[in-house]
């Protein structure tokens, strides 16, 4: 029998594991991560994980881009948590758009850093849907 191969989880490097962590999981309006092991582990609605873990403190870390596909209600709560809170976002991930969603594939979508400065994107419809 041949078996699909599926994203499990993934280690998100990060300056600070809790705060990494707690940022994705309250602006995507998530349960709160949990610890296991040395992580702090965000679990998204289709199982997959990302599991923070902390830099050594002279480590650079190399931005990373994590995408999240998220409904229409979901995209207006989340989009609203990113401009209480004051932070930039970007409508691709070039970054030239700033202050900008994006209307691709007849969706929305907009880019916004993590406290790490990762990349994270939260669309409504996937590419080329």
């Amino acid at each position: 029998m041949v078996r699909m191969a599926e994203l499990n989880h993934t280690i998100v490097l990060s300056h600070d594991k809790r705060a990494g962590a707690t940022y994705l999981t309250e602006i995507l309006g998530l349960a709160q991560p949990q610890p296991f092991g040395p992580f702090q582990v965000v679990e998204t609605a289709n199982g997959v994980s990302l599991d923070y873990l902390d830099a050594a403190a002279d480590t650079e870390i190399a931005s990373q881009h994590y995408a999240f596909l998220v409904s229409d209600a979901e995209f207006d709560a989340a989009f609203a948590r990113i401009r209480e809170r004051g932070g930039e976002y970007w409508a691709d991930p070039g970054r030239t758009r700033a202050g900008e969603i994006n209307t691709n594939d007849r969706g929305r979508g907009v880019y916004f850093e993590d406290p790490s400065g990762h990349l994270m994107e939260i669309l409504t419809v996937p590419y080329g849907g």
